[in-house]
């Protein structure tokens, strides 16, 4: 068990960090050493304490022990075969997803595995747990008290599907190739905090951190690269930032069969695979193929669904889910719909301002656009009452900010003096307003939309458009995704409809999906349908996504925030050395963000939505944080063959 040293009372603690320019110290020397003895991960050597462990977690808690034989959510015996099939709708053009042209699916990167082992696609892993990494192309890491380098001790039975053994050398490669051809944000961010990798010898590891910077994420960042093989990228001369459909070898369960782009992708099992056995992967990768089909539209979708095209649906739409799901096979029992627990928050998905735009500067301007937005008669008329109002960042976590602030996260705060309005210090959360369910048009919110259009300038000429002093029109544009189902295409027009009846010009501009991809990273609208991740707790991706040093063309901020608040209070959510420390950091960061109002958040569905034919079984317990389907599901072999029989999968 962990042991801390107490603290002083909540008033000298503040004002001792007054003093030093920080808002938390750390664990005292004796209470690390009382831990680390306890744990039995720590040994002495060349006078400083070093941790030898077979995962991670900042805290040093790792909830499975060095012999754990499974995940506990996993079935340990569950069979291996079948094929697990879904669809994708949109356009797809690239193989490679971090060029910064072209569009990639999923597909193309689950066959890549790191040193601390993730799920397909970068979830978590265990599913079970939050923040824990456990060791998968590494036997063990060792790192100092203060996290200054991290070394891993890589397995020599490691190898890509083509064979070769995958070496430390390939793990220094695939860092630096991600810093020299990845995202300019990323390779920043990265080069700011992890300055030098060592290859010690041919499975043996070694990176250096930054002096003088915060701790957090750092370990993690260099243990979830994935690995990639140097000698393929030196033979073909590919490169990372260009957009292509041929593919390096992976280390992971699965490789590619076939690619053909317009029409599917299709993954099978590597009957080699090297890392089958370990306990990481025990219950895991079940199925002997993994296939994605293409399709233009979310209707052809949705027919080729019913006709056993495909065999899996993580269903969006609230009315294909409520109304469609009446067709034979559901009704004798071929195709199964349920709802299946979710623990994870949903993610931030909203209309995001671009707050670049000339048009959005002024947050009166936003906050009357917002008020086009009707949730509660978008949720009856056309969502058939299923969703829930989002509005936070970390909905219905511990660090979901409620009420005005109290305790612990108000003297943070009060502590960071100008940086916070007076009205955060005093006043609840902010919240998303609320509007009439009879009718799309709320008089009061339009109303109120008005006179705050009128405040800002923009007044009402006689062609009904709003011009400010200059004659300029307000102009919107709205970038939209054309594959997006007619649902949500639904709620958009109408929105959109909303605004206009203030005088606002916007347009609502369709693009198909490779379009839409090109023109957010150019950040080309002034509106965009989107979202940020949740959180639940801290790490410097927060700065990638809300952090003002790289706003101006983070991919991961579309809404290009930059907040001296939400700046320092990412800070600070990163020195916290204790979990009541870290939880009152995000909350504050939860209440700011919703402060700076650069989204209207939308509604989101509690649970998972799945559709599938009866022939897949999943563990009694679903993980919070993970579905898992492209994960620890599996096929029974039998169902499967009577659905055959019965012709109900083609």
């Amino acid at each position: 068990m962990r042991q801390t040293l107490k603290r002083s009372t909540a008033h000298a603690r503040v004002k001792a960090a007054r003093n030093k320019h920080m808002l938390w110290g750390g664990l005292g020397v004796l209470g690390l050493l009382i831990t680390l003895a306890a744990s039995g991960m720590a040994r002495a050597a060349d006078h400083e304490n070093i941790i030898s462990s077979h995962g991670y977690s900042f805290y040093g808690d790792l909830t499975y022990p060095a012999d754990y034989p499974h995940f506990d959510y996993v079935n340990p015996d569950a069979p291996k075969g079948g094929e697990l099939a879904i669809p994708f709708v949109g356009t797809l053009d690239s193989m490679n997803p971090y060029a910064r042209q072209g569009r990639a699916h999923l597909f193309s990167v689950l066959m890549y595995e790191s040193l601390l082992g993730e799920a397909p696609g970068g979830g978590a892993a265990p599913a079970d747990v939050y923040s824990e990494y456990y060791c998968l192309l590494c036997e063990r890491l060792e790192y100092p008290e203060d996290k200054s380098w991290v070394t891993f001790y890589m397995r020599p039975e490691a190898r890509f599907s083509d064979g070769t053994p995958v070496t430390a050398h390939d793990i220094a490669f695939s860092h630096n190739l991600l810093l020299d051809q990845g995202f300019k944000s990323y390779a920043d961010a990265v080069r700011a905090r992890i300055p030098k990798v060592e290859v010690i010898d041919d499975y043996t590891i070694k990176f250096y951190f930054t002096d003088g910077i915060s701790r957090r994420s750092l370990i993690e960042q260099v243990g979830t690269v994935p690995a990639w093989s140097k000698a393929w990228y030196e033979e073909t001369g590919a490169k990372l930032n260009e957009s292509r459909l041929d593919i390096s070898p992976g280390s992971g369960a699965y490789m590619v069969e076939d690619v053909n782009i317009s029409r599917r992708i299709t993954l099978k099992r590597n009957p080699d695979y090297w890392g089958n056995d370990l306990p990481f992967n025990v219950g895991r990768n079940n199925l002997d193929r993994l296939r994605v089909e293409m399709f233009g539209d979310s209707a052809a979708a949705f027919e080729a669904f019913k006709a056993g095209e495909y065999t899996f649906r993580a269903e969006g739409d609230s009315r294909i889910w409520a109304t469609q799901y009446n067709f034979p096979k559901v009704q004798n029992g071929a195709v199964v719909q349920e709802e299946l627990r979710n623990g994870a928050p949903p993610a931030a998905t909203g209309i995001i301002f671009n707050l670049n735009s000339q048009f959005l500067t002024d947050r009166r301007v936003r906050e009357a656009v917002a008020l086009g937005y009707n949730f509660e008669w978008t949720n009856e008329s056309l969502q058939y009452g299923l969703f829930d109002q989002r509005a936070s960042f970390s909905q219905g976590t511990p660090v979901m900010a409620k009420g005005a602030p109290e305790g612990l996260e108000l003297e943070l705060l009060q502590s960071l003096g100008d940086l916070v309005p007076e009205e955060m210090l005093t006043e609840p959360a902010r919240v998303p307003h609320t509007s009439n369910a009879e009718t799309l048009r709320d008089r009061r919110n339009l109303r109120t939309a008005m006179r705050l259009l009128d405040e800002a300038g923009w007044e009402v000429g006689d062609d009904g458009l709003r011009r400010n002093a200059e004659g300029q029109v307000l102009k919107l544009n709205f970038l939209f995704n054309s594959s997006a189902s007619p649902t949500i295409t639904g709620v958009m027009e109408n929105f959109v409809s909303n605004v206009s009846t203030m005088g606002i010009d916007i347009t609502l501009e369709r693009v198909d999906s490779s379009q839409y991809t090109a023109r957010e990273r150019d950040r080309d609208y002034d509106l965009l349908y989107d979202q940020y991740p949740a959180f639940i707790g801290t790490g410097t991706g927060l700065s990638q996504r809300f952090g003002s040093e790289d706003a101006a063309f983070s991919l991961f901020n579309p809404a290009g925030l930059a907040s001296p608040l939400v700046d320092k209070l990412i800070d600070v959510s990163l020195d916290a050395e204790t979990r009541e420390e870290e939880e009152a950091a995000m909350r504050a960061l939860d209440r700011a963000l919703r402060h700076e109002f650069f989204m209207v958040p939308l509604g989101y569905v509690p649970n998972h939505w799945v559709a599938y034919y009866d022939m897949y079984e999943y563990p009694d317990v679903i993980p919070p944080y993970n579905l898992g389907y492209l994960d620890f599901w599996w096929v029974n072999e039998e169902k499967a063959e009577a659905l055959r029989a019965s012709g109900a999968l083609r």
